[in-house]
């Protein structure tokens, strides 16, 4: 932004249409992604399931001799030969849920980046815009979390007659706490600035009244 007359310079102008186009890729890329998936499970044969596990531990043998070792596992991937539809449902929910929740994401920062190309930084529909994108992602991913992991547990369920133990739903505490934070820091700026903007304007009209 030009300092001298408070408008975005042309570097800026481009930055924010690459940041446009970028965002019109990820967006495009997202649902090529989850309808692949989707497919996938709708056939339900041969289904690769990300698993993530609680204090299980395998042995793994030596290539070179008999002994072995135990490993503790955290997560792998499991092939499902044969899904049921108390599997597949949630996972394609889940996978629903998650091209919804980037697309809108992506759908509020790009009508974000037109207004403010349109020299608008601050405003009402801004702050809406952000706290939209902000908080639908927040809760759209936690979902979208929670239905992979219903797929996982009747995945396991169905392929080790409840043998292993399975997370309900993994989300890294600090992750999720630090991204909600970034999501109010923001929120509040945008609030802030919409309303320090509205007060500039009405000073710079009271001023011209008086003189």
């Amino acid at each position: 932004m030009d300092p001298r007359t408070g408008s975005l310079t042309r570097g800026d102008r481009w930055s924010l249409i690459a940041f446009a186009l970028t965002g019109l890729a990820i967006a495009g890329w997202f649902v090529i992604q989850t309808t692949g998936r989707i497919i996938s499970l709708a056939r339900g044969i041969d289904v690769p399931v990300a698993v993530d596990f609680i204090d299980t531990t395998t042995d793994i043998p030596f290539t070179d001799r008999s002994d072995s070792v135990a490993v503790r596992l955290d997560g792998g991937i499991l092939t499902a030969p044969q899904l049921t539809p108390i599997a597949t449902v949630p996972g394609i929910l889940g996978q629903i849920v998650l091209a919804l929740t980037v697309v809108t994401v992506i759908g509020c920062l790009l009508l974000l980046s037109r207004g403010i190309l349109r020299g608008q930084m601050f405003s009402r529909r801004h702050t809406v815009l952000v706290s939209v994108a902000g908080i639908g992602g927040l809760i759209g991913f936690a979902l979208a979390r929670l239905f992979d992991n219903m797929l996982a547990n009747a995945t396991v369920s169905l392929m080790t007659d409840n043998r292993l133990d399975t997370a309900v739903l993994t989300v890294e505490p600090f992750t999720w706490v630090l991204a909600a934070f970034i999501v109010a820091v923001i929120s509040t700026a945008f609030t802030i600035g919409d309303r320090l903007q509205r007060e500039k304007a009405t000073l710079q009209k009271d001023t011209e009244g008086l003189v």
